[in-house]
């Protein structure tokens, strides 16, 4: 084969590969994010009125989808709940009381997750990023940011979030959240 011949077929191959990886974008982008408990991230989130992909963004960025974790500070499972946090949202919502062992499972924790999450989001009056930067930094701080104009509240704003913890934590979700937005919703 000449080197001009060579040359053209790799031109031509290059060409093919570049069309399928787009033609493709949606497989190969669900292959680098995935979500996995989609099971149980849809019941939830039916069960709680919440978009699924908000409490994937949420469990990707808090656990990457590993469900045994326990934090430093104490916090449990795929969404990283405080033992206090779930025992308050057990009564809140009136839900069936569990231990901290229940809260390694799969099903409890992103149930009462997804409740608390949508629970911050209506505290909020529908503003997302304050609900998302609430269930990182809790709403002592969120709320103590907003009544001291520390922070307004707003995406364009996330630079003033005093806590650099809970600012990389909302740019985060909210980057996962798009690109599930982006992914996985139906055309």
């Amino acid at each position: 084969m000449t080197f001009l011949r060579k040359k053209r077929v790799f031109a031509l191959l290059l060409i093919c590969f570049v069309l399928v990886l787009f033609m493709n974008s949606t497989v190969i982008g669900r292959k680098l994010y995935p979500i996995y408990f989609k099971k149980e991230i849809q019941q939830s989130a039916a069960k709680h009125h919440i978009d699924p992909l908000l409490i994937a963004a949420v469990i990707r960025v808090e656990t990457n989808y590993k469900h045994h974790l326990e934090s430093k500070k104490g916090a449990i499972g795929l969404m990283q709940l405080m033992p206090d946090t779930a025992a308050w949202i057990v009564e809140s919502a009136d839900l069936a009381p569990n231990t901290q062992a229940d809260l390694l499972k799969a099903e409890i924790n992103i149930n009462l997750g997804a409740w608390y999450l949508n629970w911050l989001i209506k505290h909020y009056n529908g503003n997302l990023v304050y609900a998302i930067a609430a269930y990182n930094a809790g709403q002592g701080n969120v709320n103590r940011w907003k009544q001291n104009e520390v922070w307004d509240g707003t995406e364009a704003n996330i630079n003033q979030i005093p806590f650099g913890e809970t600012r990389h934590y909302v740019q985060r979700v909210l980057y996962y959240y798009e690109k599930y937005t982006k992914l996985y919703t139906e055309k």
